[in-house]
């Protein structure tokens, strides 16, 4: 039996909240190790239980985009997936250049939310597919001919590790693909990430999910 991915919720909604509890232990996934209402209840409990993943949601009091910046210096390695309503594009990019791991609408399916988590806790990422579009202008600046041309500076290793990174899949799952070492596949993603100037494998991922699909 594989080890359960665990995991911290807070949401200041405690109906929704415990439906994403149930849905979470339900899949047989996850150990919900702790719930929380607002961003300091979060950081306290990611400092002091160090859990795989926190899940947070951006308007709760206090702010989820700021329990996600102190999260991230706390350096524990948990995975932050951000859940919300909100589709505003500074949330987004706000996030996203935070450190999470993936940006999910409140309108998805629970099965699908348990395999969308259960990926990012392996090291995959995720951004709702109706606000990748959106993403992925804010990233180029308006200008989306010089984003396609560095795409044809990766080398044909870098193009494959891009590809299946675009699909969702971890370092590890990479690395396995491609009969690699992990260590090899994120010294392709540094790379990656430095030709088409984006800051996380998430923006790498959308970019080429969108240019890609236009080819």
């Amino acid at each position: 039996m594989e080890k359960k991915i665990r995991i911290i919720v807070a949401d200041d909604h405690p109906l929704y909240r415990d439906g994403v509890v149930r849905t979470l232990e339900d899949s047989g996934l996850f150990d919900v190790v702790a719930t929380g209402e607002n961003s300091t209840r979060a950081v306290q409990l990611v400092r002091d239980l160090k859990p795989d993943v926190a899940l947070l949601d951006i308007s709760m009091p206090g702010g989820g985009l700021e329990a996600l910046e102190e999260i991230m210096a706390l350096e524990v390695g948990t995975r932050v997936v951000m859940l919300t309503v909100s589709e505003n594009d500074a949330d987004v990019l706000g996030a996203l250049n935070g450190g999470a791991a993936g940006y999910v609408l409140k309108g998805v399916g629970g099965a699908e939310l348990a395999d969308i988590v259960s990926n990012i806790a392996q090291g995959g990422s995720y951004v709702s597919p109706s606000l990748a579009a959106r993403v992925l202008v804010a990233m180029q600046g308006g200008n989306g001919n010089d984003k396609r041309s560095f795409l044809d500076e990766l080398t044909g290793r870098e193009e494959q590790v891009l590809k299946l990174v675009s699909q969702g899949k971890s370092n590890k799952e990479v690395a396995r693909d491609l009969n690699l070492q992990e260590k090899t596949v994120k010294h392709h993603m540094t790379s990656i990430m430095n030709k088409l100037k984006v800051r996380n494998r998430v923006e790498a991922a959308v970019l080429a999910r969108e240019l890609w699909s236009k080819q």
